[in-house]
Order: structure tokens, then C-alpha cells, then sequence
């Protein structure tokens, strides 16, 4: 086999199924049907001379030589697309195309319905597909193309990437309605250092955060696995915990069973950042994306300036621990 019996779309359909680990949702994705899928997967198989997906009724997994040559068929992909955009760039053309854009999973779910409206209204011929991950896991994505630009709170290692700081989010505190720390007067966050102190699972950068602004041991209080189960763990008289500025519910609990207070201007926060491969040929379209961000700050935070240096907090302390 040479170069010329090689498809890009073969490729494509490959790198689907190995990330969906499934034929049908990768024919879906890929907007074929299952048989001409299988079928194209099964000739690539055959010209290559090797086996790339061990198939049975349950499950289908990459078998090790199919690993690397679904590492290499990414590599040959991103370069193709970087060919598009070099020629789409070089017309003026603004960012277009498919766009994956990943999140922390402490903010996905709370910033992007507050923003998609308008993003789609600036990015008309944009195509994104969101997703959600923890730290590690979206650094890994960036580096390997599988993502191309991600919401983070800072700091991250940022070898490769290209950082750009958005907004500073104030942390709140939930707890409830009958603890001690639902009154008095102004709340600091080394007041609430305590074993009733609820943290997210080992891995969460919020976690991390938390541990850090106020001071508490990396052990202390009881574990949840996402920010909804800490919500429902305050309300059933569990403990408190801090909620991020856009989880905070507008209105107050109806249940009357939690309360959320604001702490003192030197309170705890994080910054979010949009960060991307530093080698991206649409750098400068991933400027205007992250300047989007920063004009589209949501109520509630602070907008940072574009020349902010990442991982600083302008006008708020800066309490975050290096991500899991």
C-alpha cells in the first residue's frame, strides 16, 4: 500500500470508533450508516495488513497496533485541518468550522447556557462541540488533539498551550439554614476550616481550591462526586461546602433548608481561563474567542484584562492549588 490508497475520511472513521468505542454512534457521528462505516473500517484493516479493533458482541476495543496507528491517524488529521485553516486564515476568514470546547466540569454546565446564544450569534459559521472532563483529563485532550480549546481554572501546566485569562469567580458559601455559619457578621474563609467542611472527590480542582482558601486539611469532611451532590448533602443538614459563583442558585433555596452568603471582599475565588495548543494555526481566531469571553463576563464575576499574566486575580487573593 502507498500514500495515495490512503482516506483522510478512512482515517476519520477510525479515530470515531476508537473514541466511541462503539460502530454505530461512530457511523452517527461520522453521518454514515453502520455498514459502510464497517465496511471501510474492515478495507483499512485489510491494506494495512494489521488488525486495529478486536470486535464482539459486547464491546470493541483497540487492539496495541491499532493503538498507535489511531495516534498517528489523529496527528495526520489535525495537520490536515491546520492546511484548511492556514487557507482559511489567509483569506481574513473568521474562526469557522468544527470547534471542540471542553470545560471543567464545575463550569460547563453553569457558564455555557448563559453564553451559547450569543456565541453562536459572534461565531455564526462555528460549529462547536462541548464537552465536560476534569483537569487532567482536558490537558491531556489539548495535547493530543483531541480538544481544541478549553475552560480552566487556573493555574494549569501550561507547556504547549496558550493561556489566556477571563473572569475571576467569587466563591460562595452554601450551608444549612440552621448552622452556626448561616449569620453574623462578615464571613472570611478561614472561618469555615472544620470537619462539617463537604469537598468534592480527590481529582476536582475545585477541591483543591477549596482546601486551600480556607486552610482545611486535604482529608477533612465528607466526599461528593459533583457539585449538585454537595448542593443536596448541604440541604439534607450534612455539612457546608463552597459553591462557585455561577452555581449559586438567583434565587433564595424555596425549601428554606439552605442558605448561600458572600464572603468579605478578600474572599476566596478562581480565575477562568480559556487555554488552546500554543501551535494552532488559529491562534488569532482563538484570541477573538477568549476576548468573547472576556466581554461576555457573567454577572456575578470580574472580568480580567486581555494583558492579564495567567494565574493572577486582580482585586480578589488568589487562593487555588495547582489542579489533580
Amino acid at each position: 500500500m502507498n500514500v495515495s490508497g490512503l482516506s483522510l475520511r478512512d482515517l476519520e472513521y477510525v479515530v470515531a470508533v476508537a473514541e466511541e468505542m462503539h460502530f454505530g454512534r461512530a457511523a452517527e457521528r461520522c453521518n454514515v450508516s453502520q455498514p459502510t462505516l464497517s465496511v471501510q473500517v474492515r478495507k483499512l484493516e485489510e491494506a494495512l495488513g494489521i488488525v486495529l479493533f478486536e470486535r464482539s458482541n459486547r464491546r470493541v476495543m483497540l487492539t496495541p497496533a491499532g493503538q498507535g496507528i489511531v495516534r498517528q491517524a489523529r496527528t495526520v488529521l489535525a495537520e490536515a485541518q491546520r492546511l484548511l485553516v492556514l487557507a482559511s486564515e489567509g483569506r481574513g476568514a473568521p474562526l469557522t468550522g468544527r470547534l471542540v470546547l471542553a470545560a471543567i466540569q464545575t463550569l460547563g454546565p453553569y457558564l455555557f447556557p448563559l453564553i451559547l446564544r450569543s456565541l453562536r450569534q459572534e461565531f455564526p459559521l462555528l460549529a462547536l462541540a462541548l464537552s465536560e472532563a476534569r483537569t487532567a483529563e482536558i490537558l491531556d485532550g489539548l495535547r493530543d488533539g483531541r480538544i481544541d480549546a478549553a475552560l480552566l481554572s487556573l493555574p494549569i501546566s501550561s507547556s504547549g498551550l496558550a493561556v489566556s485569562p477571563l473572569f475571576i469567580e467569587p466563591f460562595h458559601l452554601a450551608c444549612p439554614a440552621d448552622h452556626a455559619l448561616a449569620r453574623g457578621g462578615a464571613l472570611r474563609a478561614r472561618d469555615i476550616a472544620g470537619p462539617d467542611l463537604l469537598l468534592l472527590d480527590e481529582g476536582n480542582c475545585l477541591r483543591d481550591q477549596t482546601v486551600a482558601a480556607c486552610g482545611a486539611g486535604s482529608a477533612a469532611g465528607r466526599h461528593a462526586t459533583s457539585l449538585e451532590t454537595l448542593r443536596s448533602m448541604v440541604a439534607a443538614g450534612a455539612g457546608y461546602t463552597l459553591l462557585p459563583a455561577l452555581a449559586v442558585p438567583a434565587a433564595p433555596d424555596p425549601s428554606g433548608l439552605t442558605v448561600t452568603r458572600g464572603f468579605d471582599v478578600d474572599g476566596p475565588g478562581r480565575t477562568v481561563a480559556l487555554a488552546w495548543r500554543a501551535s494552532d494555526p488559529r491562534g488569532a481566531g482563538l484570541s477573538h474567542l477568549a476576548a468573547f469571553f472576556r466581554a461576555h463576563a457573567p454577572a456575578g464575576t470580574t472580568a480580567c484584562r486581555a494583558d492579564d499574566a495567567p494565574g493572577t486575580m486582580r482585586g480578589r487573593r488568589d487562593s487555588v492549588a495547582d489542579p489533580v
